[in-house]
């Protein structure tokens, strides 16, 4: 099985893994969040072609407890629908210079509305990747589609797959 693209030296995903953990999540996963979605900076879409929910900071922090900064793939949910494949970046985004830690997830679907203000509920399940600073959006714009790819792959495995159909997608929360 290919595990990794391009071994070019000058491509920003040259020898990254296209599957990353093991063959069923380990602690600290899997680990469960949710908030309402709050307005982010308002690049995700506009200015990267990869629209983003933005968690709520209290959720960033519960995320951040167990886990460190960076790129991570798991499931998400907007408002009791479909669960869905998620890449989520956690941290500051050095690249924008962030003054405030993030939890920027891109659900991966062709959503065709915003949805400020509702439910989003989220299960990490492994890490991609440490964050880090890019050279150029170009080189930025590569690695999240990249991050994108590893995500659909390792959670093509079953004990990932078995998640989507957890209680906390389906449960009623306590408000």
């Amino acid at each position: 099985m290919d595990t990794t693209v391009s071994t070019d030296p000058n491509n920003i995903t040259s020898g990254r893994p296209l599957l990353v953990g093991p063959s069923q999540p380990e602690s600290p996963y899997p680990i469960f969040v949710s908030g309402n979605v709050v307005q982010g900076f308002g690049r995700g879409g506009k200015q990267l072609g990869i629209p983003t929910a933005n968690l709520p900071e209290s959720a960033v922090a519960a995320a951040l407890q167990n886990i460190p900064i960076g790129v991570y793939y798991g499931w998400a949910q907007v408002q009791h629908g479909e669960v869905r494949p998620m890449v989520m970046s956690l941290g500051w985004n050095p690249y924008f210079k962030n003054e405030k830690r993030s939890g920027e997830v891109h659900i991966i679907h062709g959503f065709e509305e915003d949805f400020y203000g509702q439910e989003m509920r989220v299960a990490i399940l492994g890490f991609v990747r440490e964050e880090k600073d890019y050279k150029s959006l170009e080189d930025l714009v590569a690695d999240i589609r990249f991050d994108i790819r590893v995500a659909l792959k390792s959670l093509e495995r079953e004990a990932y797959l078995k998640i989507k159909d957890d209680q906390f997608f389906f449960q009623k929360l306590v408000e």
